[in-house]
């Protein structure tokens, strides 16, 4: 192979390395096109890829529950280092709640995404960020968790719908009772 065609295709995988979000490998099946969400915290700023070719009706769900505001002043109510960060029920917004925080028919949005989305390349890796469920993953709402490692055992139990491309670092500091302070669409 000659030098230029070796040359050629080094600077077009350093290309298509750079153009991939922080945090994903080039090719990489996990990479895609999605909005992307920034997550302003107490303890700082992560910012969540997307995934709508792999959980349409989750990604959408999302995204019209963040462009109302929903999430604004919510608490982490679950933290369990080493496994997972949880976020999305609104009676955290009440600490006198703290009991049932993460639980009861108040514990979500009211809307159902009522589909299982279950990927087939999508895995419960460090970062990911999926739908939970008490049970019926098609009764998913708005709590959703940010994997703080991998646990392949919740794969195809889970809507895995995004992963932390920026400020794993902060998602790690999270604790029960943090406040997430907003979730907006980058350029929007």
């Amino acid at each position: 192979m000659s030098v230029s065609r070796v040359l050629r295709f080094s600077i077009v995988g350093l290309v298509a390395a750079l153009a991939a979000p922080a945090g994903l490998a080039a090719g990489d099946p996990q990479a895609a096109d999605g909005p992307v969400l920034v997550v302003e915290t107490v303890k700082g700023t992560f910012e969540i890829q997307t995934y709508p070719e792999e959980a349409p009706k989750t990604v959408e769900h999302i995204l019209a529950l963040v462009k109302r505001n929903f999430y604004r002043g919510f608490r982490f109510h679950r933290v369990e280092k080493g496994f997972v960060v949880q976020v999305g029920d609104p009676q955290t917004r009440n600490v006198t709640l703290q009991d049932n925080w993460g639980k009861g028919p108040r514990s979500g949005s009211g809307t159902p995404i009522g589909v299982a989305e279950f990927s087939k390349t999508l895995t419960h890796k460090r970062g990911a960020v999926a739908m939970a469920h008490a049970g019926e993953a098609a009764e998913a709402d708005s709590q959703f968790y940010v994997m703080l490692g991998a646990r392949r055992g919740l794969d195809g139990k889970y809507a895995i719908w995004g992963q932390v491309t920026t400020g794993m670092d902060v998602v790690e500091k999270l604790e029960v009772g943090d406040v997430l302070r907003n979730i907006t669409v980058k350029g929007s």
